[in-house]
């Protein structure tokens, strides 16, 4: 006899799921039956491509059995199996990198927490919800020996050899008076039904000598479109996805002739854990000829599209083909490029029919749909008619096509300003002459809408223009330029490498001074993600560029001015507050005494 202790989260995730979940627990059978219906696909897949298994007696089923009055339930299957190796890697240990974060990620709301527990791939230990003692007896196919794993949920587990008959595993619940309920015929038919349905194996429930199939077990992707309910659609996405809520969209496509396969996509109505995360788990399972290939491969649909759940069921692929070819395979590509176009296609259907719906797709996944912009260039166009942007003129989102329709006549851009605070950049001086002349302009807050729109600079054949990088509003009349022409250059002097150029502007209207950046230099918000990125390097300084306004109070009365200290003073004041309003940090101490200084002189 071997006894070991839990990983450290492991012992976490226990105390979690008995203390916290205990209102949701009818989640641990979806668990397991999930859990068989896996041991079930590497199996059949294994018989039906490697030849040390090719003469395997392999009956692919699920069966559950109930014993109220010892308080006990057993679920089994007939597949893969595990060794004692096995055993200790998976029952024993966590691999998954995002364990402490689906530790953080629980809420204490049932409901929410138990959608997570299958997405992080922890669902066999909700047993401990229900029962005191689990026991885990299982022989691994083409072994001979077979083994018993047992835990009571208290910080270790013992693993000891028994033979067993078959390979498969067996899993014996040792049920506490709470979990008794689930020793129940009519119990445990109602959660098979409603989570696993159309697990694509029997799943027989065994009363005495009474053997009865609980579940369609078909692929239902597989039915034609007309055949399935709307109902049965969402049962299956739970079934798929683990997750407790309806989906936001689903997408069945069969496509018949040279190329044949058939795909079933959701959009889940909330955003998954790991959705900005470098290993998140992609939701889309690769089936050929109903048999399950993988489920983890990222390359089946692009990177932005990884909040989608579902299937692709392919005729033309050899059941043995390998990782390194799938990933290069023409079909796949194909397909891929095909799914991609009808998501998007479907998409602008769901934005043109119901916007509500469309805005709440958007708030959940806008930001990576914009990835897809740099990402995709196939598909740019079909991805710019998605993207919806804060505007100054309200405050409802809106599309490019929308702006284009409220262009004033004669206007010849469309116009944005980018940023990471909306209410730094709404009050931007660099708006001031765009509200002047009523010409709508684009927020841009994502700290990635910088690096995604500088690589975007039409639509439908109109220039896309940032406000804070054009050259646009800087013709200035040369009599004006000749007059001002001793103040810029000491403000250049005064300022020094702060400063890329000093000039005189026309975009103002009310504001004596703002920054810009060159167009070929990054802005506010790409600095400071490039430094993000830098992971602490020092990056060379990006030198702002100061425009005044000579059509302003002060900046008039500084040109008449002949007190060089007094204009020194104010060329930095005047740095310091456009580099505030852009969001940009400066030297509080030095603002505040210069700002200071500057008022008690001026009382």
């Amino acid at each position: 006899m071997a006894k070991h202790q839990f990983q450290t989260e492991i012992n976490q995730l226990l105390h979690l799921m008995i203390h916290a979940l205990y209102s949701h627990k009818e989640i641990f059978l979806r668990e397991l039956v999930s859990n068989a219906s896996d041991a079930l696909d590497k199996l059949q897949y294994l018989t039906l491509t490697d030849e040390k298994y090719k003469g395997l007696a392999f009956i692919p089923r699920i069966t559950i059995k109930a014993d109220k009055e010892a308080k006990k339930l057993v679920i089994s299957d007939t597949g893969i199996g595990m060794n004692d190796e096995d055993l200790v890697e998976n029952l024993g240990t966590i691999a998954k990198s995002g364990t402490k974060s689906f530790v953080e990620k629980l809420t204490g709301d049932a409901k929410k927490d138990s959608s997570l527990i299958g997405q992080f791939g922890v669902g066999f230990y909700s047993s401990f919800m229900v029962a005191k003692k689990v026991e885990v007896h299982t022989r691994k196919a083409g072994e001979e020996k077979g083994w018993l794993w047992s835990s009571e949920g208290d910080g270790s587990y013992e693993i000891i050899e028994k033979p067993k008959e078959s390979h498969g595993t067996e899993i014996t619940l040792h049920l506490t008076e709470e979990g008794v309920e689930f020793a129940n015929e009519w119990r445990v038919r109602e959660i098979v039904r409603k989570y696993s349905n159309f697990i694509p194996f029997p799943i027989f429930y065994i009363e005495g000598d009474k053997e009865e199939q609980i579940n369609s077990a078909s692929a239902l992707w597989r039915r034609n479109k007309s055949e399935i309910t709307d109902a049965e659609y969402k049962e299956f996405y739970q079934t798929l996805s683990h997750d407790s809520e309806e989906p936001l969209l689903y997408v069945h496509t069969k496509a018949e002739g040279t190329l044949e396969y058939t795909t079933l996509f959701y959009i889940p109505a909330k955003a998954p854990f790991d959705l900005f995360r470098v290993d998140y788990q992609p939701g889309v399972r690769l089936y050929v000829k109903r048999v399950f290939i993988n489920d983890n491969d990222k390359e089946l649909m692009p990177v932005y599209l990884r909040f989608l759940r579902g299937i692709v069921d392919v005729e033309d692929l050899p059941l043995n083909v390998s990782r390194e070819i799938l990933q290069q395979n023409k079909i796949l590509a194909t397909i891929k490029q095909a799914s991609t176009k009808k998501i998007l296609s479907e998409l602008a259907k769901l934005a043109e029919k119901d916007q509500e719906k469309y805005l709440k797709f958007w708030n959940e996944y806008g930001r990576v749909m914009k990835e897809g912009l740099y990402s995709d260039f196939a598909n740019r166009d079909a991805i710019l008619e998605l993207i919806r942007f804060k505007t100054t003129v309200g405050e409802e989102l809106t599309s490019l096509a929308a702006y284009k329709e409220r262009m004033k006549e004669g206007q010849d851009a469309i116009w944005y300003i980018t940023g990471q605070d909306e209410k730094l950049l709404r009050a931007s001086p660099q708006l001031e002459r765009f509200r002047d002349e009523g010409i709508e302009v684009l927020i841009l807050d994502d700290e990635i809408d910088e690096i995604v729109f500088s690589s975007v600079t039409t639509y439908k054949d109109i220039p896309l223009k940032a406000v804070n990088r054009d050259q646009t509003g800087v013709e200035v009349a040369e009599d004006v330029k000749k007059s001002f022409e001793g103040l810029v250059k000491e403000f250049a002097s005064v300022l020094g490498d702060q400063v890329k150029e000093v000039r005189l502007s026309t975009r103002l209207k009310e504001s004596p001074a703002c920054i810009v950046f060159d167009a070929n230099d990054p802005g506010v918000a790409m600095q400071q993600l490039l430094k993000q990125m830098g992971g602490g390097m020092e990056l060379p300084a990006i030198k702002p560029i100061l425009e005044l306004n000579p059509q302003h109070g002060i900046i008039a009365k500084l040109n008449l001015s002949t007190d060089s200290a007094l204009r020194a003073e104010y060329a930095k004041l005047l740095l310091d507050q456009a580099m505030l309003a852009e969001g940009m940090k400066v030297d509080m101490a030095s603002f505040l005494a210069r700002m200071g200084k500057l008022l008690e002189r001026a009382i």
